[in-house]
């Protein structure tokens, strides 16, 4: 085998490992925002809530709402969509699964007054950011909830950073009136989802600049 074909594949098996390892810290991060009990991340507010709802777990739900979103994805750019991003299928149910497994590893933790809580939602909001640079450094796939706004700016003639907002505040709205429908209170969205929704995206612009370093090094 040639060098060079030994390092793509060595990249490659790289790569996979980079995009399993981000999946499962931003899955650490979504249970710890569920610990919190401040609300989860935006993205995360329709899975919790439909959980609450349907008795599934959040795993599951999550795993249900991001093949809703490839399939979306799909529907949108037909002969324009990138069939290696079915990708996103099986990294749906790897988040998912992990998404379960870390809530039964932290179950154990508790807290005893609002301050506490919101050292496990800033925790979670760390953990969900790390995550994400994780996941964007490996260069695989994208999670099935940022492919859809990725789809809709291929289409229509709006810039990514708007259409992420409009997103996430669409999944927040629909969080709510579920919750209210079907539980007749609010659950799932509070303080810690505004600040999920603020923070993440600055807290990833720092663990970013770590990564590219990391990514260097194991791809160099």
């Amino acid at each position: 085998m040639k060098v060079s074909e030994q390092r793509t594949r060595n990249h490659l098996a790289t790569r996979v490992i980079l995009l399993c390892l981000g999946l499962t810290i931003m899955a650490t991060g979504v249970a710890f925002s569920i610990k919190a009990a401040l609300g989860t991340s935006p993205i995360s507010s329709a899975p919790y809530v439909t959980s609450a709802i349907s008795g599934l777990t959040v795993g599951t739900t999550t795993i249900i709402m991001n093949f809703l979103f490839v399939l979306i994805q799909i529907g949108i750019l037909r002969r324009q969509y990138d069939w290696f991003q079915l990708l996103q299928f099986p990294a749906a149910i790897l988040f998912g699964v992990m998404i379960d497994v870390a809530e039964t590893v932290i179950a154990g933790i508790s807290y005893s007054n609002y301050l506490e809580q919101w050292v496990l939602c800033l925790i979670g909001i760390f953990l969900v950011a790390l995550g994400v640079s994780v996941e964007v450094s490996a260069g695989l796939v994208t999670t099935a909830g940022e492919g859809i706004v990725l789809a809709i700016c291929k289409v229509a003639p709006i810039k990514f950073s708007n259409m992420k907002v409009i997103f996430d505040v669409t999944l927040v709205c629909i969080s709510i009136v579920l919750s209210f429908l079907f539980l007749g209170h609010l659950d799932g969205v509070r303080e810690g989802t505004i600040a999920a929704a603020i923070c993440v995206g600055l807290v990833t612009k720092q663990t970013n600049k770590l990564m590219k370093r990391v990514e260097g090094v194991l791809l160099a």
